[in-house]
């Protein structure tokens, strides 16, 4: 499981050789949820409404970030840390 960030007992994962659209998970406690980069919103999964505010605020900063290791685990490459929401 590549993490690229860890904040606030979240972690954000991206997956190599993962399927369209480009997204990413996030994880909290036993909790999964599936955030879209290009529109910035939860395609799949439950977490609590507070979680889910904290990802957004998080991916709204790090998006050109996101979509560079997006496209570095499509090519298996090494992926890059991404800083924690302060």
């Amino acid at each position: 499981m590549p993490e690229i960030c860890r904040f606030f007992g979240i972690i954000v994962v991206l997956y190599y050789q993962d399927h369209e659209p480009p997204h990413f998970h996030a994880k909290y406690g036993d909790q999964t949820g599936v955030f879209s980069i290009a529109d910035l919103k939860l395609i799949e999964g439950e977490l609590p409404r507070r979680v889910i505010s904290l990802v957004l605020e998080w991916a709204f900063e790090h998006r050109p970030e996101l979509l560079e290791d997006w496209a570095l685990a499509r090519t298996n490459k090494p992926l890059k840390k991404i800083a924690p929401l302060a």
